[in-house]
């Protein structure tokens, strides 16, 4: 595999992972929206792109971490994306969090044109990105996931094969489902012990040395404490991926009970302005609900 990469989409994710794989020794040519947010990796030692077809051109492997499914569409198969700039056999590692069929749409299409796809979407967050320690969900062949396996080790810690293109994304769906529900209840818990006029920090202290313990309730649960509502993980993009979660619900036929009720607090939170706000806003909703606030501010 070449060590020429092309990247499309440096935002609040795709930047450090850019900045991991130039500081791995990879030349990274990269391209967003965000003129700054390309300034900010040329800075760090990449190369700048006007477009995904010029980020892409003559690249053995390509990355994109977009917003939704539409933009990736656009930026791969737009009349100026990635794959009008890539070479036949090129890789194109989609890294979004996008529905499963957009994922097997779009692979059939660059397969037709002679080149491959896996879907990866990540679990992490920017901290996750930052520090190149997040879960990377692989679909696609296996042939072109060994291939693409050390670049993705630069970026993540743990690095699964789910299975064939598509699976990537049911993955990451799965996770979506089981972080929002448990920010969800890691708000109910920390509101409960206000309401009962338990100090709401002490009692996280305790359930972390418990069977409750887990990263949500350390990381998500000391921002709540905190106010810190700063974006690691958008409360709009999780909406977005909730609603990816229940259309394939609906698809498959099935009920999911818990997502249901997690939909309806993002549009709650939607109503309130908050889509930019952290994911760990959930909490603002549910203490409006219980007019009780987890801490003051």
């Amino acid at each position: 595999m070449s060590k020429r990469i092309g990247i499309i989409g440096v935002g609040i994710m795709g930047e450090p992972m850019a900045k991991n794989l130039i500081n791995a020794g990879y030349e990274v040519t990269a391209y967003d929206v965000n003129r700054e947010a390309v300034d900010r990796v040329a800075a760090h030692g990449g190369n700048p792109a006007s477009s995904p077809r010029e980020a892409a051109a003559s690249k053995e492997l390509v990355i994109t971490m977009l917003p939704n499914d539409q933009i990736v569409e656009e930026a791969v198969m737009g009349p100026d994306g990635a794959m009008a700039g890539m070479n036949q056999g090129a890789i194109l590692v989609d890294m979004s969090t996008i529905s499963p069929s957009t994922s097997k749409k779009i692979a059939e299409v660059l397969e037709k044109n002679g080149m491959e796809m896996l879907d990866a979407p990540v679990s992490g967050g920017d901290v996750g990105a930052k520090e190149a320690s997040m879960s990377i969900m692989v679909g696609g062949k296996k042939d072109v996931f060994d291939k693409a396996l050390p670049v993705l080790q630069k970026m993540g810690k743990n690095v699964s094969y789910v299975g064939d293109h598509g699976a990537g994304e049911v993955a990451k769906a799965a996770n979506q489902i089981i972080v929002a529900l448990t920010i969800e209840a890691v708000a109910e818990a920390l509101i409960f012990a206000k309401k009962s006029g338990v100090d709401p920090e002490k009692v996280r202290d305790a359930l972390l040395g418990g069977f409750a313990q887990s990263r949500i309730l350390e990381l998500h649960g000391q921002r709540m404490l905190d106010r810190n509502f700063e974006p690691g993980g958008r409360a709009g993009l999780h909406k977005k991926d909730t609603e990816i979660a229940m259309t394939s619900a609906r698809e498959l036929g099935m009920y999911l009970p818990g997502t249901a009720l997690v939909s309806h607090l993002w549009n709650a939170i939607a109503a309130q302005g908050g889509l930019d706000w952290d994911h760990s806003a959930i909490v603002k909703v549910l203490e409006t609900m219980s007019n009780t606030k987890v801490c003051p501010g």
